[in-house]
């Protein structure tokens, strides 16, 4: 945002401009990393505090307004209605605009085991649903879970995962395709009952931290008991 606002990057631009023919136009600054929109962050404290919060304004800029007083941009989810009547997804009062945010946490025996989530838009179910698959009915660990996804059109890879495997997918049929973020960028922390949260880290060793607290309470929004 700096170089966009500066006086510099102003006259680059200016420079360029040609009085006796138009031209194509495209952004002269490179495009962040991060998403433009959505935002999931997974967090845990010492305390047995725990929060997996899913925040989204839709599309790039929300609804276009900043409220008052907050700098918060309200989303523009309303965009996902019908906006002919008598329909089944027309706006009416009371009802709610459909979301794909997930974030998720799961129980074992009454404690706290898993808190997931993770930005993507309608990759957000199935890259949840993997993950809990991956966790619970194949007893993978929290980084070998977040490393593989599918949303129906070819497989998603981490691209630190190695060649021979990536040739033995392909040699099966699968149209497999490698990303530099685990997960579609997924947020996940482990809790085991002696207090250590194990978290994944993108193209290396998991994250491995003990804390006083063995009693996980947790403060999401989804519960999944297992």
């Amino acid at each position: 945002m700096g170089k966009l606002l500066s006086k510099g990057y102003a006259a680059e631009r200016r420079a360029g401009i040609t009085m006796d023919r138009a031209q194509s136009w495209s952004a002269g600054v490179a495009p962040s990393s991060e998403g433009a929109d959505t935002t999931h962050l997974t967090v845990a404290d010492g305390f047995g505090n725990v929060v997996a919060s899913t925040q989204t304004i839709c599309y790039l800029f929300g609804a276009g307004y900043i409220v008052p007083g907050t700098g918060m941009i309200p989303n523009n989810y309303m965009s996902s209605f019908d906006p002919h009547p008598g329909r089944a997804n027309s706006v009416a009062p009371g009802k709610r605009v459909t979301s794909t945010m997930s974030p998720v946490m799961v129980l074992h025996d009454g404690r706290l085991r898993y808190a997931i989530g993770l930005p993507g838009g309608l990759r957000m179910f199935p890259s949840v649903m993997q993950t809990l698959s991956n966790l619970v009915d194949h007893g993978m660990s929290i980084q070998e879970a977040v490393e593989l996804w599918t949303r129906g059109w070819g497989v998603k890879v981490e691209a630190s995962v190695p060649e021979g495997v990536l040739a033995a997918l392909r040699d099966r049929g699968q149209d497999v395709a490698t990303v530099n973020r685990i997960g579609c960028g997924m947020s996940a922390i482990q809790f085991d009952a002696d207090g250590t949260m194990t978290a994944p880290r993108a193209g290396g060793p998991m994250a491995r931290r003990s804390v006083s607290a063995a009693d996980w309470r947790g403060v999401g929004r989804g519960l999944i008991r297992i």
